[in-house]
């Protein structure tokens, strides 16, 4: 059902003045302000769709928490289980991303929690390595389990916080 929210309020351009002064006026020289005419008013008009709801999309197998900027899918030998995140239903029925579910196969844990959560991304000597480049230009890229499990081994020590 659509719904509408309509209200005037006062012009954000000029401040309710109706008038502009910018870099080119001067001297006492203003000019009519061009997004409310002149009236001082700005008619405010959204219409929307009420939420009723998640909708179902179609097609979709897998959930992922983020995408860190590579091609998810399926073909050329790939499934989409190892691009980690969880099943569909999982998702849908409100289950939390478990623990794994991050695509460590492809990224490495610095490149996926600047993405998924900086607060969580490592700040491991290691990984300044390569400052400025890419994460997969990182001399560990290719070691990236060792990566995840140290990550893993951190979380555990620092009371489990993970994705609970």
């Amino acid at each position: 059902m659509k719904k509408v929210i309509e209200f005037d309020k006062q012009c954000q351009s000029c401040n309710g003045t109706g008038l502009y002064g910018g870099m080119g006026e001067r001297d006492g020289a203003a000019v009519v302000c061009h997004t409310c005419k002149g009236t001082g008013c700005h008619h405010f008009k959204h219409t929307y769709d009420e939420f009723t709801g998640r909708k179902p999309l179609p097609g979709v197998e897998r959930v992922y928490e983020v995408n860190p900027g590579i091609c998810i899918g399926k073909g050329n030998g790939h499934t989409l289980e190892q691009f980690g995140g969880m099943p569909h239903a999982d998702w849908d029925a409100g289950k939390p991303f478990p623990a794994g579910s991050e695509n460590r196969e492809f990224t490495c844990p610095a490149w996926w929690y600047q993405s998924a959560d900086y607060k969580r991304k490592p700040d491991w000597d290691e990984c300044n390595d390569t400052l400025g480049s890419s994460f997969s230009r990182c001399s560990h890229f290719c070691n990236k389990a060792q990566c995840w499990a140290r990550l893993d081994r951190e979380f555990a020590n620092a009371k489990g916080e993970r994705h609970e």
